[in-house]
């Protein structure tokens, strides 16, 4: 069994978990370009590229990113339906993403002198940034974060040490494992061992995982893992179509409901299902969003990508 005492999740040699882990990682690990900086800039890009991507997904379209705009102020004084139709551009999930991240750089261009904040509540102020990416910035780019917990994070915990399905109860373990002052590295690591190792489908032995030494399901053989959530189907998805009416205006410098809607849906007809009133309704949460601008004329609605 786990050398754990009683229903403590935590392991008696927690030096030797730490050092297991990290050994593991500084070993061999997947090279990505935004593990080679401590830039928050760039760290906050790729942060926000990888909530709804593939890690090697996210490569080409980070270094595009970064490549167009090198600095947090190219971003600020880029244009935003030009930051927008780029996300869209390379299917990197809600444009609303791209809006916030733009804003951020705005932030801490006029509002912080180009000055960063180095922790995670400083980072939380930021347009978009939750406590999960303010955490991971301020963990890779100033080494001064607290455990990130995402789901592999949850997976590995749950698995290794009979952590309950619990948010407290995984962000607490995690606090408790992680060591003092070396936030990213360890956060690095333990990610890295639920993105290779401890998957849905496990590969304990192929990935050489560090912990099985330690490891419940290891001994068990009993790999549950918290339910995982699942994105919406995308083809066919209102998020989709949003992104088709922004890949749209980012074409054309206005389209009237009938001109747009055709080269948004194939099947478009003013009165059908998907019609001048589904339509509209798209325009109106992605005005709503600053993403749009609607202007009502004498015989209909024109719109355009707003570009402030």
């Amino acid at each position: 069994m786990s050398e754990q005492a009683g229903d403590d999740p935590l392991p008696n040699d927690v030096p030797a978990v730490q050092e297991a882990l990290v050994e593991w990682y500084e070993a061999d690990h997947r090279e990505y370009p935004w593990r080679r900086t401590d830039d928050p800039y760039e760290i906050l890009v790729s942060e926000v590229m990888s909530q709804q991507t593939q890690l090697d997904r996210v490569v080409s379209a980070w270094e595009e990113f970064v490549e167009r705009w090198p600095t947090v102020a190219d971003l600020a004084a880029a244009d935003r339906g030009d930051v927008v139709g780029f996300w869209t551009d390379h299917s990197l999930g809600y444009n609303n993403r791209a809006k916030y991240l733009h804003e951020a750089a705005r932030q801490v261009v006029e509002e912080r002198g180009g000055e960063w904040p180095r922790d995670p509540d400083g980072l939380s102020e930021l347009m978009g940034v939750g406590p999960y990416t303010a955490n991971a910035v301020a963990s890779f780019a100033f080494n001064n974060g607290n455990a990130v917990v995402d789901t592999n994070v949850k997976r590995v915990l749950y698995r290794a040490f009979d952590v309950p399905d619990d948010d407290a109860a995984f962000e607490e373990l995690a606090q408790q494992l992680m060591p003092a002052g070396h936030s990213e590295v360890w956060n690095n690591a333990i990610m890295e061992l639920g993105g290779v190792a401890c998957e849905k489908t496990p590969d304990c032995d192929g990935a050489q995982c560090p912990w099985r030494e330690w490891c419940c399901a290891y001994q068990s053989g009993d790999f549950t893992a918290p339910d995982v959530p699942t994105q919406p189907e995308f083809e066919g998805s209102r998020r989709q179509m949003r992104g088709r009416v922004i890949s749209v205006l980012n074409e054309y410098d206005e389209l009237a409901l009938d001109d747009l809607g055709p080269r948004v849906r194939v099947d478009y007809a003013p009165d059908g299902q998907h019609g001048r009133e589904w339509l509209q309704g798209l325009l109106s949460d992605l005005e709503a969003d600053g993403l749009v601008t609607l202007t009502d004329g004498e015989e209909t609605t024109v719109a355009t990508l707003s570009r402030t």
